[in-house]
Formats: structure tokens, C-alpha cells, sequence
């Protein structure tokens, strides 16, 4: 496996930096992979992308007609959508621990198994089934979430942004084709229970293809374990706090469209199967942006550029759910979509970060426990609001607003760090006098070790 070249994000803990002769300072050895595992990895990074959100959207579509077959009320019909949110922040945040007791690929192995268990037991016709399944399903997913900026910086050190886009791009592919499908599935099968659990079969395959992984990692395991990184302490440096901030942003925006925007349609005279083509085509649209998005952003001096992309069109995006007819659905998926794709940005941000594994997890983890924690307030305050005004109005409103908070998030996580001006020159002239030789001066006792400090600061300077 390659050696991880990417540049610290956590500048408040970096230690300090002492120089030392070049025959002294021994290049980072580079252990290559097989390149059946590293072609192995690439299958898997597709497989497991095509999981990642076809869970969510699939039940996202067929929440109209789940709620009118099974019975279920207002409440409940709110809470399953705040399901995924919640198992991604509770769930999220032991990945850190799980990985170093099972190991990293161990870990996304047994998050794949849960992944695949909820999804098929959500195929029995109950509420309670429904839910029960959601909760183990999205659980795995939570854990794949966290742990896949970790994957891609072990296995893809050199290889971040392209591993990164390449899981992000199948991801929302995996959305896509689940969102327009899965209505006329569950029309085959007579059952949108039947539907939804069907999605469990795609998540079978990604535990298979990830099995070569985990089996090559098993047998060739380090005998000294990763170190420990605590995620919350992160939270005070001011790199961690905006990654933070900006997933809790982009994930509330994100599942508050995805789980009622095809509901919403329906609500408001389409049909479902329309309502789930829109639904597509808004997916779609998010695959191309992301990829774009991740091209313009991967310059330093145009990640604000790509920020500003996404997120106003997102914002323009929400308004014109408030303003714009019906009959406008199509230019309000597009542009919902492209404001979608922000996601690729940020976790090739999560990837970037952290000197080590252990940091990148530790980020990772915090970012997503605490971001889909607050982001659980977007699809279930929209439900309620829903039911209670019996108008999509005022959660459109709040959703506008948050939108736009998102502008102001995008350009504070982009700034450019702070670099320490140089010291001016000297100006001409005669230059000041020479101290006198050493010898001539009375020399000061010196505590032990104080020439080591000396030259330690000297090394940062």
C-alpha cells in the first residue's frame, strides 16, 4: 500500500518541526500493493458508492405509496426519513473505535453485511419491519461513511481526489438508477415493501466484492496496532470546526431534498412514478456536477469558485421550489442536482487532512457524527412542519434560509490560510556594529539543555 503524502489540516496539533542533516532524514518507505488487490480496490470503491445512497433514495420514492399500504401516521411518516441522519450520527461516531479493534477493512466488511441485512428485512410488509430494518441498514451505512476517507487514504494515498469522485460519482449513479426504477419495481412485485427490500441485493454484491479486500488485509496485517487519535478534541482546532460546520450544512440540505423532494411532487398533483423520474433526474444531474465540481475545486485557488457554485445553486434551487409552477419541476431537479454535487468537495477535504490514518478517521468521524446529528433536524422538521400547515411553504422557507447560510459556510471553509509576512529588509547604510568577541564578554550560566532549544527553534524559524 502506498504512503500517504497528504499535507496536514491540523496545524493546532502538529508537532514541532526540528531540522536535521539530509543523510539523517531517510525518505518514507512506499510499499506497493498486488495489482489484483489494487484493481480489487477500484472495484470495490464502485461497488460500495453504488450502496451508499441507493438505501435512502429508494424508500425516499416510495414513501407516499409505504405510508398508504402499510397505514402508518404523520409522526411515523416523519421519523422514517430522520432514520438514515440519526444511525449516521450515533452509528458514525464508533467507527473510530471499531476500526482499531477490527482493523479497517474488517470494519467496512461487517457495515456492508448490516447494510445488506436491513435493506432485505425492510422487505417484510410492516411498520415495524420498515423501521427495524432502516435502523441496522442505515447503521452500516453509517460506519462505510466514515470509513471510506480512511479506506481511500491508505489504499490511494496519491490517488485522493480521482478515488474520491470516482465513490462520490458512483454514488449518486447508484441514486439515480434506484430513484427512476424503483417505482415500476415495486409495481412488478406488487409491493413497495417488496421495493424497497429488493435494494438489499445490490448491497449483497458490494460485501462480496469487498471480500478479496478484507481477506488480503486480514492475512496481511501489521503486527503493531494504528494509533489512537480522539476525534472530539477536534472539534477546537479551527480546520476541524469548519469541515465540521460545512458537512452539517450540505448533509441537512441534502437529506432534507432527498427525502420529501419526490413526496412533495406527489403531494402537489404529480404522479409517482413522475414524481420518482424527477427524482432521477435531479440524481442525475448531481453525478456530472460533482465530477466537475471536484476538477475545478482539486486548484487551491478555485475551491471558493467551486464552493460558490454549488452552493448559490442550491439556494436558487430551494427558491424556485417556492416560486416557480409545477410544470418548472425539471429546471428545479437540475439545478437541486448540481447544488448537490458539493458533496464530492467535501469529503476529498476529509481525505486530505490529518498526518495519519488515524487523524483522517478521527475527522471523518466528527464531522459526520456531529453533521448528521444536527442534519437529522432538516427531513424531520420538514415532516412536521408539513403536517402541521398541511403547506410546504414555511419548510421551504427555513430551507431557503439554511441554504443561504451555506453561501457563508463555503467561503469561510475556503480561505486561504493564514501565511506569516516576511521580515522587511534592512535599508542601506551603514550597517550596526559588530558585539564584541565571546571572549571578551562575561559568559551567562545556561540551564541543561538549552542548546537543544536553541536549535529546535532555529530549525522552525
Amino acid at each position: 500500500m502506498a504512503s500517504s503524502t497528504a499535507t496536514s489540516a491540523l496545524p493546532q496539533t502538529a508537532p514541532p518541526a526540528v531540522t536535521a542533516p539530509p543523510s539523517v532524514v531517510a525518505p518514507p518507505a512506499v510499499v506497493r500493493a498486488p495489482r489484483g488487490v489494487v484493481v480489487a480496490g477500484v472495484v470495490a470503491i464502485v461497488l460500495i458508492g453504488l450502496n451508499l445512497r441507493a438505501g435512502i433514495t429508494g424508500a425516499a420514492a416510495l414513501l407516499h405509496d409505504l405510508q398508504a399500504v402499510l397505514g402508518y401516521g404523520p409522526l411515523i411518516a416523519a421519523i422514517i426519513p430522520s432514520i438514515p441522519t440519526l444511525c449516521f450520527a450515533v452509528a458514525g461516531a464508533a467507527t473510530s473505535w471499531l476500526t482499531r479493534v477490527l482493523g479497517l477493512e474488517k470494519a467496512i466488511l461487517l457495515s456492508l453485511v448490516l447494510l445488506a441485512a436491513g435493506l432485505l428485512v425492510r422487505g417484510i410488509p410492516s411498520t415495524g419491519m420498515l423501521m427495524a430494518g432502516t435502523v441496522v441498514g442505515m447503521s452500516g451505512l453509517a460506519i462505510c461513511n466514515v470509513a471510506m476517507p480512511s479506506f481511500i487514504r491508505v489504499h490511494f494515498a496519491h490517488r485522493t481526489s480521482l478515488m474520491t469522485a470516482l465513490y462520490t460519482v458512483t454514488m449518486t449513479t447508484g441514486a439515480t438508477v434506484v430513484a427512476v426504477l424503483i417505482v415500476p419495481v415495486a409495481q412488478q412485485l406488487g409491493s413497495p415493501s417488496a421495493g424497497v427490500g429488493a435494494i438489499g441485493f445490490l448491497a449483497l454484491g458490494a460485501c462480496l466484492g469487498f471480500l478479496p479486500i478484507a481477506l488480503h488485509a486480514h492475512r496481511n496485517a501489521p503486527a503493531v496496532k494504528a494509533g489512537r487519535v480522539s476525534p472530539w478534541p477536534l472539534l477546537r482546532t479551527r480546520t476541524g470546526l469548519l469541515i465540521t460546520l460545512g458537512f452539517t450544512v450540505q448533509a441537512l440540505l441534502a437529506y432534507a431534498v432527498l427525502s420529501w423532494f419526490p413526496y412533495m411532487l406527489v403531494t402537489l398533483g404529480m404522479t409517482a412514478a413522475e414524481g420518482g423520474l424527477m427524482f432521477g433526474l435531479m440524481q442525475l444531474v448531481s453525478v456530472p456536477a460533482g465530477m466537475v465540481l471536484v476538477a475545478i475545486g482539486s486548484r487551491p485557488r478555485m475551491r471558493r469558485t467551486a464552493f460558490y457554485l454549488a452552493t448559490v445553486t442550491m439556494a436558487v434551487g430551494v427558491l424556485s421550489m417556492l416560486v416557480l409552477p409545477l410544470s418548472w419541476a425539471p429546471l428545479t431537479a437540475v439545478l437541486l442536482g448540481f447544488g448537490l454535487g458539493i458533496f464530492p468537495l467535501v469529503m476529498v477535504m476529509i481525505s486530505r487532512s490529518g498526518r495519519t490514518t488515524a487523524e483522517t478517521t478521527a475527522l471523518s468521524t466528527v464531522a459526520q457524527s456531529a453533521g448528521y446529528l444536527l442534519a437529522t433536524l432538516g427531513p424531520f422538521g420538514m415532516g412536521l412542519l408539513h403536517s402541521a400547515t398541511g403547506s410546504w411553504t414555511l419548510p421551504l422557507l427555513l430551507l431557503l434560509a439554511v441554504a443561504l447560510g451555506q453561501i457563508a459556510v463555503g467561503h469561510l471553509l475556503t480561505a486561504a490560510p493564514k501565511v506569516p509576512r516576511p521580515p522587511e529588509p534592512l535599508p542601506a547604510g551603514p550597517q550596526p556594529a559588530k558585539p564584541a568577541p565571546a571572549e571578551t564578554q562575561p559568559a551567562e550560566p545556561q540551564p541543561a539543555g538549552a542548546s537543544t532549544l536553541v536549535s529546535a527553534r532555529e530549525g522552525q524559524s
